[in-house]
């Protein structure tokens, strides 16, 4: 295993962060997987489930059992690790310029342009070699001016060239779920199902430059634009993986997430032996787009009826709003038929505040699919 320190643009005079990432088995053997946790830095689960599968890595390099390479970082932002205010860990957006830090990563399809038609031919994986080393000279290009923009782009930088990228994040309150892309679902289906993901969100693009599918999107893009000139094989399998709510940090939850992490990575034979069974799907994916956020009516003390997992009808109440001043009680009804995949952890609502979600089977949403 090697530890490398990438250095971050300092901000400041007399000050600058720098990101880890371990690096076990050998590059160019088999297939690269990169696994990072709490991008959003207040969402913790992901880096005790690191923590557990670092060592588990250890061992299996050790006896010779890593066929391909793993990097994981472990801490993916220490910017927003450090901002605290008043005791609490404000971790989602960048103080210093208000920018989530799960947007604005690169536009690989426009970063490489019509001119990498001349580096395409007619064997798919020659192409996939042709295509990651542009993309390699692409990052090589791009100067950072800001401490965040370094951050996105040594994330970038270490994962590009991966076959699978998986972003280890949290909600509030929730079950495990997963984001990822359409045309990778068949890839996909494997790790949903060894996670045991109770909802899993597929959109064809969902908008914002999220860090999964900067990886992932370009690909079906290109294999979409060079139809019937170049084979574009799909690449990177990139997913949000969602472990449940930001409370549930314990060992028992991250060793099991640990374990079907490298139960998965044995499947894609990027370890020796034989994986474990496919354990039977513990939900049907859904598309995004048909994800519906309940909001509150109006401002008062939130009163949920449903948790995290519970299939609820459409027209079904979720939870209660109630004014304890007028004593009105407003109930909150899912407009679609689902699964409660997630819900707010604050119980007392302003007029509007998202409250939960629930995965619908139809489509009927369109734009940016992400929230703030």
């Amino acid at each position: 295993m090697q530890v490398k320190r990438h250095a971050l643009l300092s901000p400041s005079v007399g000050t600058q962060r720098e990101l880890l990432s371990f690096h076990y088995g050998l590059p160019g053997r088999g297939e690269k997987v990169y696994l990072q946790a709490s991008l959003h830095a207040d969402e913790l689960p992901g880096m005790l489930v690191l923590h557990h599968l670092k060592q588990k890595l250890a061992g299996l390099e050790a006896r010779g059992e890593l066929l391909g390479e793993v990097v994981v970082v472990p801490v993916a932002n220490p910017i927003g690790l450090n901002q605290t205010l008043m005791h609490g860990q404000l971790g989602r957006f960048d103080f210093a310029s208000g920018e989530n830090f799960n947007r604005q990563y690169p536009d690989f399809l426009a970063l490489l342009g019509e001119q990498i038609a001349s580096r395409l031919g007619q064997d798919g994986e020659a192409n996939k070699r042709a295509i990651r080393a542009a993309m390699g000279e692409a990052l090589a290009a791009i100067q950072p001016t800001t401490e965040l923009a370094s951050l996105r782009h040594t994330l970038v930088s270490l994962a590009y060239d991966a076959d699978v990228v998986l972003d280890l994040h949290c909600d509030f309150d929730a079950v495990l779920h997963v984001y990822t892309e359409t045309p990778y679902i068949e890839q996909a289906e494997p790790l949903n199902r060894y996670l045991g993901a109770r909802a899993v969100l597929l959109a064809k693009g969902s908008g914002g430059a999220s860090f999964d599918e900067a990886l992932s999107g370009h690909w079906w893009r290109l294999a979409e634009q060079y139809a019937g000139r170049f084979p574009i094989p799909l690449a990177c399998l990139s997913a949000t993986v969602e472990l449940r709510g930001e409370t549930d940090v314990y060992h028992h939850l991250a060793e099991q997430d640990a374990a079907n992490l490298l139960a998965f990575l044995q499947h894609r034979g990027v370890l020796a032996g034989t994986a474990p069974a496919l354990p039977e799907p513990a939900c049907q994916p859904t598309p995004l787009a048909g994800s519906e956020t309940l909001r509150a009516p109006h401002a008062g003390v939130v009163a949920f009826l449903k948790q995290p997992g519970d299939y609820v009808e459409a027209g079904e109440v979720v939870a209660d709003v109630i004014d304890p001043l007028s004593d009105r009680v407003s109930p909150v009804l899912a407009g679609v038929s689902g699964v409660l995949y997630a819900r707010g952890i604050v119980r007392y609502a302003t007029a509007g505040m998202d409250l939960c979600k629930v995965a619908g089977k139809v489509a009927f949403r369109s734009g940016n699919l992400l929230s703030a």
